[in-house]
């Protein structure tokens, strides 16, 4: 599992044509939440993989999807056989960009709220998205945090009429992530 984190991060700092000061992380946290009448559903992952260039505010953002963990191993195992067919589909991922890169300075300490606007591609479908963003700076280290909603069905993630009313058609997700400079000689 490392490996394949650890070979995402590498090809996203690689695939990306990032020019000037670069932060990445492989330890971005991805949780989400679906609150439905029977039965609140809740899964956390510590293992994104992300890659911000503060010139032009381009980023990047994978996460595999047999990362999350839930609290219910049984509920862990529909998310990923039934649902998110994680081994067809083994990773979500976010391309795009900060709106109004100049207005966040990196590298002064400071809190910086923004859009981000992209891409963001779950089960093999890809839908643009905006979400409010914001960048706290503290002594070079950037931690960026997003929280957005999605519908399940513009994913093309079918629910069994059996588990409908258990699971919310919409689903909050909370981004957490902490940056650090990528050195010129990696």
């Amino acid at each position: 599992m490392k490996k394949g984190i650890f070979a995402v991060c590498v090809f996203l700092m690689g695939s990306s044509a990032l020019l000037g000061q670069k932060y990445f992380t492989k330890d971005g946290k991805v949780s989400f939440y679906s609150d439905a009448p029977m039965e609140k559903i809740e899964a956390h992952n510590t293992k994104a993989a992300s890659v911000i260039d503060a010139e032009n505010g381009q980023m990047e953002f994978a996460v595999l999807i047999k990362a999350f963990q839930f609290e219910k191993a049984l509920m862990q195992e529909h998310f990923n056989e039934n649902y998110m067919e994680s081994s067809t589909y083994p990773k979500a991922s976010f391309k795009g960009k900060i709106e109004d890169p100049g207005k966040l300075k990196l590298n002064e300490n400071g809190t910086y709220e923004t859009n981000v606007t992209g891409d963001l591609t779950i089960h093999g479908v890809t839908k643009s998205v905006t979400t409010p963003a914001t960048f706290t700076v503290q002594d070079g280290q950037v931690v960026g945090k997003a929280m957005f909603t999605i519908l399940i069905e513009d994913y093309g993630v079918k629910i069994p009429s059996v588990v409908k009313d258990k699971i919310a058609k919409e689903v909050k997700i909370d981004i957490e992530s902490q940056y650090l400079p990528m050195d010129a000689k990696s």
